[in-house]
């Protein structure tokens, strides 16, 4: 009996952990391919960006200039962020009342705290995939050890050699587990570095409009 055959004839509760599994590995391929994408991108894009902006000849003519190059908004909202307080963008009542500095620091803390959530999309899915998914398949092994146990003990008739196939096709279970989890933490912990070095990219770079729209003199 083959795997698929054996999971055709399983109970509910078997076929329920291999469609979960199923699901965590199809989750966290996609979310890894995705940030594989994205991680590529952005490693070029925030240093053209950067470059780009500081570049222009005024923030203004950079917000054009830096969409262009950010094809994931990572450092361009940021950028439009400075220009529309440099520019004299803001509401009334208590904006107007703070700061340029203070101004400036909620624009582009709100900016930034976007790119980031954009950076970190799925690391709390494959970080579930990578902790949940091996007990998936551990419980899924258990209970085909279990039924496997209890038709053979109907049948009055138990010897290794009848144990040894149900119970080696129940492990199936625990690979498949290991399968959709290894992959996730792979993941995880690569993505987590990558991610740490662009947010520090952008942090600073957030740091640089905020000193210079703060410290401007007036629009321009």
């Amino acid at each position: 009996m083959n795997a698929l055959q054996w999971l055709a004839e399983a109970d509910t509760v078997i076929q329920a952990c291999a469609a979960v599994l199923l699901a965590m590995s199809v989750a966290s391929w996609v979310v890894i391919l995705y940030k594989l994408r994205l991680m590529a991108h952005a490693r070029t894009d925030v240093a053209r960006a950067a470059e780009a902006l500081w570049a222009a000849p005024a923030l203004a003519q950079a917000v054009e200039r830096v969409r262009a190059l950010d094809r994931h908004a990572l450092v361009w909202p940021l950028v439009q962020a400075a220009a529309a307080l440099q520019g004299g963008g803001g509401s009334a009542a208590l904006a107007q009342q703070a700061t340029p500095a203070q101004r400036a620091t909620r624009a582009l803390r709100a900016a930034l705290h976007a790119a980031l959530a954009r950076l970190r999309y799925g690391q709390v899915l494959l970080a579930t995939v990578g902790a949940t998914a091996p007990f998936v398949g551990l419980l899924g092994t258990v209970w085909g050890i279990q039924h496997a146990l209890t038709q053979l003990a109907g049948s009055g008739q138990i010897s290794i050699e009848r144990l040894a196939g149900p119970v080696g096709e129940a492990l199936i279970m625990t690979a498949a587990g290991l399968a959709a989890a290894i992959p996730a933490v792979l993941a995880y912990n690569g993505f987590g570095r990558s991610v740490g070095e662009v947010e520090a990219e952008l942090e600073g770079l957030a740091h640089d409009l905020r000193a210079f729209v703060a410290d401007a003199p007036g629009p321009r």
